[in-house]
């Protein structure tokens, strides 16, 4: 087994062990992977700030928490304009800081996206002999009147896509400031 079929084969039971979401016939669902060359410490405590998407999340412009960061907490983002929306409304449902597990449910806002809720699991790996990350997002959505699941599908990973690129971005670029060693294989 290659080394690409072995990062498939850990993907895949991630996915399974995780990301598991009840499906209606009226919802669409994926997951998307990054690796990413920082830490997992260091990804994760960006991922956990369900206070504050906007240190990494491009189309956050600010977070309004309602009440202290637990299960059951409320968020309301602004996002920025050029998009669909303007508001949203967010739950986190799970925060595990020991497996690093974020999740959560929008309850309201200004857009499309109903019944959406999402996981998102951080795992440490080895890329190019330093400590890395693989970044695993997925979700769950209704597909609005008048539009395919594909098209749905398609506009929801985009938008991960971007986060996740954001959250690789600045991850990487504080490791290079944190100068992470490399690990010693013997």
């Amino acid at each position: 087994m290659n080394g690409d079929d072995a990062q498939s084969m850990m993907e895949s039971q991630y996915i399974q062990r995780h990301h598991r979401h009840n499906i209606r016939d009226d919802q669409c669902t994926s997951a998307l992977v990054k690796h990413i060359k920082a830490p997992v410490h260091l990804v994760w405590s960006l991922v956990r700030r369900f206070d504050q998407p906007q240190k990494y999340k491009p189309f956050v412009s600010r977070c309004i928490m309602k009440g202290d960061l637990v299960i059951g907490s409320v968020r309301e983002v602004n996002v920025k304009s050029g998009l669909p929306a303007t508001t949203s409304t967010e739950r986190l449902e799970l925060l595990d800081d020991e497996e690093h597990i974020l999740g959560i449910k929008i309850v309201g806002g200004d857009h499309r996206l109903r019944n959406y809720s999402s996981i998102m699991t951080v795992h440490p790996e080895v890329i190019e002999g330093r400590p890395g990350t693989m970044v695993i997002e997925s979700f769950v959505v209704d597909v609005p009147e008048g539009n395919t699941t594909d098209e749905t599908c398609y506009f929801v990973e985009a938008l991960i896509r971007c986060n996740l690129k954001s959250l690789a971005d600045v991850s990487e670029r504080m490791a290079v400031m944190d100068q992470t060693e490399p690990i010693n294989r013997y």
